[in-house]
């Protein structure tokens, strides 16, 4: 576990970037045979996410429970050029998932949505926590006078 950082930060990212929110629905809990291999694909593509050069353009990700998660990225193309690589974890899951699914695809529910976020068109903060979200994908860094709000934060003073 992360240690608590005991003051008040806002977290950045320099330049442009993307946030991805992903997730799935377990509709049918008896049909483990649908949702199981869903839930066990997205564990091997962070960790092949993780280990990634930096040229993937993968920034990081915070889970949010046990089946939803935010990711930061680069850019959007990066995002697309993962998600449609051969090579990587991504595309056989997603062919399998189609296959699987092709008839029954109220059993299990996948959702994603894709933010591009220009330079200084957001702001984050974070008391009391361990490194989160964007300012764990990016940096963060200690509050000040000049960043108390979160309209400062955005630069909107």
């Amino acid at each position: 576990m992360s240690k608590v950082i005991p003051s008040r930060v806002a977290g950045r990212i320099e330049g442009d970037f993307v946030v991805f929110l992903i997730g799935m629905r377990v509709n049918k809990p008896w049909a483990l045979h649908k949702w199981l291999p869903v839930a066990l694909a997205m564990p091997r593509m962070i960790k092949e996410l993780e280990k990634a050069s930096p040229e993937v353009g993968f920034l990081g990700h915070t889970e949010l429970g046990l089946l939803n998660m935010v990711q930061y990225w680069r850019s959007f193309d990066h995002l697309e050029r993962y998600a449609r690589a051969h090579d990587a974890q991504h595309w056989p899951a997603w062919v399998d998932f189609n296959r699987r699914m092709k008839e029954t695809r109220g059993d299990v529910g996948i959702w994603h949505e894709t933010y591009r976020v220009h330079a200084g068109d957001y702001e984050a903060i974070y008391s009391g926590m361990p490194p989160f979200g964007l300012g764990k994908a990016g940096a963060s860094s200690g509050v000040t006078a000049t960043n108390d709000s979160a309209r400062q934060r955005l630069g909107a003073a």
